[in-house]
């Protein structure tokens, strides 16, 4: 595993840019999208251009284009921004686009990694096709498989899939179905989520008004701990709550976003961290685009960040790694020692068996991965 703070600077800046185009809604998807054909695509993708050449991205080290489905956008307009980023970024080590399984070509990968695209975030959150109609994704297993084939043939060796446990209606036996496929296509990574039920989603509301099942507490953590397991036991290593990776291929931009490092948040509804000011862009295309167009600043709310909610948050990210918090790190970043600032969490929850002190460092112990949240509130305000 990659100890914390040992694969990216301090100093080093994360590139996110959002696509907020869909090809259509997923049932559970809470984040800012809209369906592609509504809109004038490459007049949103000159704004975004336009933004990406207001900032300074020389220090950038890893990039991330997601969505939405950075895949649902005309192949011209997604290259494009490709060769833009490379351009601005001399330093990137990482570089990943996003996907849909069932939105890729062999010639479009081959033209990504060609450019300069070395990791690829597949959606496929199930092989069950039950499970998939009920998230409402347009794919299935078969187009999952296709997919990572068509990648490899275009000569990525860095491939992450994405996987959703607790899905409406499904078993403990259909979840690991889909571990073992997933594991079967041997993707250097994997993203273990659970559903989470956003209001105002479409399957959110189907729970509440009894058309849809909800997957009870107890189930949901069975699961989480049945991905932990069958994912060790195939050679994956936990590095973070819901992340897994072969040894070598942690994200490197996640990895600096739990470090807690700045990040530079481009296109409709993006967020930025200057790690002093927080600041978020207009959560609408057409406003967003106005704006730009106008010459006028994009973001909509900008939030001074008190040192203190950045040392906490700093704590709480930290803690979401397996590493957990390097305390010499801690001191060096923020000035402050864990063991003192913490010292009644820190006391109370190694009582429990939720934390261990070991080598310098404080991490979650196994019992506390599935309650994690209920450990880290304990941290994030002082």
């Amino acid at each position: 595993m990659t100890e914390s703070g040992s694969q990216t600077d301090q100093d080093s800046l994360g590139l996110y840019v959002h696509i907020p185009f869909c090809t259509s809604k997923c049932a559970y998807c809470a984040f800012y999208s809209e369906p592609v054909h509504r809109h004038d695509t490459h007049r949103l993708m000159q704004a975004i251009h336009t933004e990406l050449a207001q900032h300074d991205t020389r220090s950038v080290c890893t990039a991330y284009i997601g969505g939405g489905s950075p895949s649902s956008l005309p192949t011209s307009e997604l290259t494009d921004l490709v060769k833009a980023i490379m351009s601005r970024c001399p330093d990137l080590a990482e570089f990943t686009v996003e996907c849909n399984p069932g939105q890729v070509t062999l010639a479009r990968l081959k033209q990504w990694h060609d450019l300069g695209v070395n990791r690829l975030s597949m959606g496929a959150q199930s092989f069950d096709a039950g499970e998939l109609r009920c998230l409402g994704r347009s794919h299935d297993a078969d187009t999952i498989k296709t997919a990572v084939h068509l990648a490899r043939q275009a000569g990525f060796n860095n491939l992450s899939l994405d996987l959703i446990f607790a899905i409406c209606g499904s078993t403990p036996a259909t979840w690991q179905a889909s571990l073992n496929q997933a594991i079967a296509l041997h993707p250097e990574h994997i993203s273990a989520y659970a559903l989470t039920l956003e209001p105002g989603t479409p399957l959110a509301e189907a729970v509440a008004q009894g058309r849809q099942l909800a997957v009870d507490e107890s189930t949901d953590m069975a699961m989480y701990e049945q991905a932990i397991a069958a994912l060790t036991q195939a050679g994956y290593e936990q590095y973070e709550i819901s992340n897994f990776a072969r040894p070598g291929y942690t994200c490197r931009h996640n990895l600096g976003t739990w470090l807690n490092h700045p990040y530079l948040g481009i296109g409709p509804s993006a967020a930025s961290s200057s790690g002093t000011t927080r600041t978020q862009n207009f959560s609408d295309i057409k406003t967003y685009v106005a704006a730009m167009e106008s010459g006028v600043s994009p973001v909509e709310t900008s939030v001074a960040t008190r040192p203190m909610d950045r040392i906490c948050e700093t704590a709480v990210l930290n803690l979401r790694t397996r590493h957990g918090i390097d305390v010499q790190r801690f001191r060096q970043v923020t000035g402050q020692d864990p063991h003192v600032l913490f010292a009644g969490p820190i006391r109370r929850y190694c009582e429990q068996g939720l934390l261990t002190i070991e080598e310098n460092r404080i991490f979650l112990t196994a019992r506390a991965l599935p309650i994690a949240d209920s450990v880290l509130c304990d941290f994030a305000a002082l």
